[in-house]
């Protein structure tokens, strides 16, 4: 077998007793890696070390991975605005968490007969959230449910801390004008 050292240098072909003897004395493991090969290849290493490495690299890729999440929204054909205002910004809500939101449209009783109704509700809902979201999947009738799915665009959110910011700045102040009117009514 050809034998290849801890640091990657080539030792040379050996026998295999002569491997697992010099193993043993320098206290590491022999390895095969490359046992198609001919002769096959085998490693000197410190198996135990190995594993445990390769498990940190595993749980730092791991670490890095955002898992998608898929929030539910569901509405009717007939929905009034005000409820249609709720369903738009729980949607915005969502995407800019980061989450992929599927909206399902339920068709009740003779409202199957009308499917343009949901599909039109869908397009205002895209329409409404704009460049927040990309459609990943387009409204698709399964029986009595119109499903869409939608992702949040690539552009980068604000931190939170940002917008509060930002929104305490734009805040009015107590107007300049009022303020004679009252130490006028004051004095009298």
């Amino acid at each position: 077998m050809r034998l290849v050292a801890p640091d990657g240098s080539q030792i040379g072909v050996k026998k295999l007793a002569e491997a697992l003897w010099l193993a043993d004395q320098l206290g590491l493991d022999l390895v095969e890696v490359a046992p198609e090969a001919k002769p096959p290849v085998c490693r000197l290493m410190d198996y135990g070390k190995y594993k445990y490495e390769q498990s940190v690299r595993e749980r730092e890729a791991r670490k890095n991975q955002k898992r998608t999440v898929v929030k539910e929204l569901r509405m009717a054909p007939r929905i009034e605005n005000h409820d249609f205002e709720i369903t738009r910004r729980r949607a915005l809500e969502f995407l800019g968490e980061g989450d992929k939101v599927k909206v399902t449209v339920r068709f009740r009783g003779r409202e199957q007969e009308r499917p343009e109704f949901g599909r039109r509700l869908l397009d205002r809902l895209v329409a409404e959230v704009g460049d927040q979201a990309t459609v990943e999947q387009a409204p698709a009738q399964e029986g009595r449910l119109m499903t869409m799915v939608l992702a949040p665009s690539r552009r980068q959110r604000r931190p939170e801390a940002n917008l509060q910011e930002s929104d305490s700045a734009t805040e009015p102040s107590e107007p300049v004008e009022n303020a004679p009117a009252v130490e006028a009514a004051a004095e009298e």
